[in-house]
């Protein structure tokens, strides 16, 4: 494996940045041809591209990685690069991840009698199990399949079934439902009621993934500026307005990574801030305390994405941006992502509470705006 701690990476050209990761010089990795697209989507009138750029410096339980990122707005990249850079100078990032099992939801309604139809679903439990496993024999053949099946009581005559169900490496959405919808009439029969909606939950919080570091204090600049970043998560913690724009530099580089893998970042971003207001608040997705040794960061997010299925057997893109970033497997794939987000959180706390977000952002924004005027000049 490569480093990913190349000194003057961004000073290189396209070409040269290509060939030194192991990318065809002179070919786009994320050209998507309208053919493709076409299978695609509906409708199609053409492509939309984005800028792909890749994380520099990133290591992960003691591995050297690339991350590749499809994003529009400047220094997220380069912040997320500058970011890894620190983390790496305590050892970089520590990740791992639960199994990657997936909730699909059969809600029942008009119930009378919650006790007994949860007593009557559990009681049929290996046979309801036995039936979903029967529609996803994909997910059978790779190792995963059914993991359980629990009732929830919502009141007004509502219960939910969730149906547990493993994926392996794919995201798994299409196979759950399916499963589900294998297995809803004869659970509204169960219990007693009318079969009302089928259909997998973005709240993956079976499928967690976890990140840690620690920034030694010189590389951040020093102890006060860690205790500035301690402060400034204790403040997104308690108000969710400065929450809401404290995740969404999380989810810069958590969507950049998604997007550039081919992955549902619109699912993975549901999840990410309804496990946020799990306690009934919306709060920071990251924590950062001060110890001895230097800034302690940490994340926890639920993270349902997949290699295999989906539009990662389509687009060319997203093919080589996995080839990139190498991921052993869906919850590597996450885990990889869950450290982006982390790394671009770290990054824009430091710059808040030191020089402001703006000198560096606007710097690299102002690249933008003069290649916008050069286009205006030349249409």
């Amino acid at each position: 494996m490569t480093s990913s701690r190349i000194p003057g990476f961004h000073r290189l050209s396209l070409d040269e940045r290509r060939t030194t990761l192991g990318l065809c010089a002179g070919t786009n990795p994320g050209d998507l041809p309208v053919p493709l697209a076409e299978q695609m989507v509906e409708n199609v009138l053409g492509t939309y591209s984005l800028p792909l750029g890749v994380v520099m410096n990133l290591r992960i339980n003691g591995e050297d990685r690339f991350a590749p990122m499809a994003v529009e707005e400047p220094s997220v990249v380069a912040a997320a690069s500058n970011a890894a850079k620190m983390a790496r100078a305590g050892g970089g990032f520590e990740a791992e991840a639960d199994e990657p099992v997936m909730i699909a939801q059969i809600l029942v309604t008009e119930v009378r009698d919650a006790s007994r139809a949860q007593a009557a679903i559990a009681a049929a439990r290996p046979r309801l199990l036995a039936t979903a496993d029967a529609a996803g024999p994909g997910l059978l053949k790779r190792g995963g399949g059914t993991r359980g099946l629990e009732t929830r009581w919502l009141g007004d005559g509502m219960l939910v079934a969730h149906l547990l169900v493993d994926c392996r490496d794919a995201m798994g959405a299409n196979a759950v439902n399916t499963m589900a919808e294998a297995i809803g009439e004869e659970v509204a029969a169960l219990a007693r009621g009318t079969l009302g909606m089928r259909i997998l939950s973005n709240l993956a919080d079976r499928r967690r993934v976890r990140v840690r570091c620690v920034v030694p204090f010189d590389a951040l600049g020093g102890r006060d500026v860690a205790e500035r970043i301690a402060l400034a998560t204790r403040f997104a913690d308690a108000d969710p307005y400065r929450a809401a724009t404290h995740n969404k530099g999380v989810m810069n580089g958590i969507d950049a990574v998604m997007i550039a893998c081919g992955q549902d970042w619109r699912g993975v971003e549901a999840g990410a801030h309804a496990w946020a207001a799990r306690d009934g608040a919306y709060r920071s997705m990251t924590s950062w305390r001060v110890e001895a040794d230097g800034l302690h960061g940490s994340i926890e997010l639920p993270m349902a994405v997949g290699t295999a299925g989906g539009a990662t057997r389509v687009h060319p893109g997203a093919q080589r941006s996995l080839e990139l970033l190498a991921p052993t497997s869906a919850s590597d794939l996450g885990c990889v992502a869950a450290a982006v987000g982390l790394a671009n959180n770290l990054a824009a706390l430091r710059a808040l509470v030191c020089e402001g977000i703006q000198h560096g952002h606007m710097r690299l924004h102002n690249r933008s705006v003069r290649a916008a005027e050069e286009t205006e000049v030349h249409a």
